[in-house]
């Protein structure tokens, strides 16, 4: 046996492949260079997709550290906001005591004839309820500049979730549902409802058969 033909057997029984180290494409067939080729691409697909995985994930955690972030920051800016709440609530009652005391006050004026007042009752009634009513303006001005609203639903439709119906009306002259009285009003913090107001609602007149 001629040494070419050893050589002709051994290229025919050599399997081939385009990672060889010492491939020599000087040497290749045009199937071999062909085979090379789709090797190559098969290779850049892989790749390629390896790439598209690696940068979805990139992408997909960027999206949820910033959804993070920004839930954060909602929270902290919710805790700054409402962190006063509770010592809101405890002026609540403080804000309808004044209130009253004007209201009381003023009767107190209508009934007394100051013509026969002897006692001095009237200045002093009066320097009251000026004390009074400055104290209360001052507490209300508190109350806006921290985000605190006071709300008189009356002649409003009723809403669940901002008022507390104490008793029902009836009244020809409104719609069923509606607020006809407020006896306390209600109150909210940076539109978040910390006090529902007290109402009287009022409901259909049943018509009676003669």
């Amino acid at each position: 046996m001629t040494e070419n033909s050893i050589s002709r057997r051994c290229t025919k029984q050599h399997v081939f492949s385009c990672s060889d180290s010492d491939l020599d494409l000087e040497d290749l067939s045009r199937d071999d260079l062909v085979k090379c080729v789709i090797e190559k691409e098969e290779l850049l697909k892989m790749k390629h997709e390896e790439f598209q995985k690696m940068q979805d994930k990139v992408l997909r955690t960027y999206a949820e550290m910033e959804n993070v972030m920004e839930r954060t920051r909602r929270e902290a800016e919710n805790t700054k906001k409402f962190a006063i709440q509770n010592f809101v609530k405890s002026l609540l009652d403080v804000s309808d005591n004044l209130g009253r005391a004007s209201s009381v006050v003023k009767e107190s004026f209508s009934k007394i004839d100051v013509s026969k007042d002897t006692t001095g009752a009237v200045p002093l009634l009066k320097t009251l309820l000026e004390g009074v009513e400055m104290t209360d303006k001052q507490l209300a001005e508190v109350f806006k500049k921290f985000g605190v609203e006071k709300i008189d639903p009356t002649n409003e439709e009723f809403d669940p979730n901002k008022h507390n119906a104490v008793f029902q009306v009836p009244d020809p002259e409104k719609a069923p549902g509606m607020i006809a009285v407020c006896l306390k009003p209600g109150y909210s913090l940076h539109g978040r409802i910390i006090r529902p107001a007290e109402v009287g609602v009022t409901v259909a007149v049943e018509s009676t058969g003669n």
